[in-house]
């Protein structure tokens, strides 16, 4: 019988391109094994953890443009576990084959300034901010802004590097220049009382679906711990889901994507949120949906780039915890295997270095479906 596909989707046994092969794309790798399709990678590094699972590899840099052609040549879509891809690499894949989301959703996300600019044009809120080039522009911003506010790098930013908070007294020029004294922009501090993130799926019909508000905590910048549900109230948790509907909409988006948010309380009681950043990709904090979802993050970001129906997406058990491992704690694994109804997931990476996520524990509390 023969395969009956809706416009702009694949059939099982296509080839899924994933430029990046940590862990991320490592289980993108997984999930698309799970659905009958094969996964290439494409990584710089010769002893990436994603390279375990799948069924080809390239090894070589994002800047060369003759393996990016052999890349695109041998896949029928590409997608991609980080957001830091080269502008020029989004561009050249892009005319060679289909790559979702697409380069100009990347794009969008890339830069915080354009994050930011994209998100105020259509209407979302985040926290107040400013362009900083130089010294000058670093002292109007704080002059605008006040102290204490962060002044991050425009680019390359993740688990609080490229950010230093800007104290009462701090000599500003000095502070400009311990990030390298390139493009930046300087945030307003948002005086949160929890930090929540919604992860959600649009696919190539546009069709939407968000998993259950998650709770994050961090240690030293770094996700330590996501519960899911978000300790918040039903409205505020809608309107997290409408806000990344929107942005979504916005960006013509097609795969799995994550919008982090700090909850602001009110006097009174109410809450409100501010949109902190958007990642276009899965997410740390989606992983809790390996064994807390009936679709996870990682299966359902590869549905939607396949063109295929969006799975499920609601929760087993009252809550669920996700807890990363970070450095040495994964070497404790035997302690988490024999904890009842915990669940272990480690990436295969050969060293176990400070900061490093090495893998995540799930663990499902019985009760309520919602």
């Amino acid at each position: 019988m023969a395969f009956q596909l809706s416009p702009g989707s694949f059939a099982p046994g296509a080839r899924v391109g994933i430029l990046g092969g940590g862990q991320l794309g490592r289980m993108l790798a997984m999930a698309a094994a799970g659905l009958g399709l094969k996964a290439h990678i494409f990584a710089p590094e010769p002893d990436s953890p994603a390279f375990d699972v799948c069924v080809e590899k390239t090894v070589a840099a994002y800047e060369d443009e003759a393996a990016l052609a052999f890349f695109a040549a041998n896949v029928d879509v590409i997608t991609y576990e980080f957001e830091n891809v080269p502008a020029r690499t989004a561009a050249l894949l892009s005319d060679l084959c289909l790559v979702r989301p697409s380069a100009a959703a990347l794009a969008a996300c890339q830069d915080r300034l354009v994050e930011k600019e994209f998100l105020a044009d259509i209407g979302i809120p985040t926290a107040a901010y400013m362009r900083v080039d130089d010294a000058g522009s670093m002292a109007r911003a704080v002059a605008q802004l006040g102290r204490p506010s962060i002044l991050k790098t425009r680019r390359f930013g993740y688990d609080g590097k490229g950010q230093v908070l800007v104290r009462e007294g701090a000599d500003l020029a000095v502070t400009f220049r311990s990030l390298g004294g390139g493009p930046a922009i300087l945030e307003a501090i948002v005086p949160f009382a929890k930090e929540v993130s919604v992860v959600a799926a649009r696919g190539a019909d546009g069709a939407f679906a968000a998993y259950d508000v998650c709770e994050n905590r961090h240690e030293n910048h770094i996700l330590k711990v996501t519960r899911a549900p978000a300790r918040i109230s039903p409205g505020t948790a809608a309107e997290a889901v409408e806000l990344t509907r929107a942005i979504a909409e916005a960006l013509d988006y097609v795969g799995v994507i994550a919008v982090e948010m700090f909850v602001v309380e009110q006097a009174g009681g109410g809450e409100q949120l501010r949109v902190n950043e958007i990642a276009p990709r899965v997410h740390n904090s989606g992983h809790w949906t390996l064994d807390g979802s009936a679709t996870s993050q990682f299966e359902q970001h590869i549905r939607a780039i396949v063109g295929w129906p969006l799975g499920a997406t609601w929760r087993h058990g009252e809550t669920v915890e996700m807890e990363n491992l970070i450095g040495e704690e994964v070497f404790g694994f035997e302690r988490v295997l024999r904890e009842p109804g915990a669940s272990l997931h480690l990436y295969g990476k050969a060293e176990a270095r400070a900061g490093r996520k090495m893998g995540h524990v799930t663990r499902v509390a019985p009760g309520h479906k919602a």
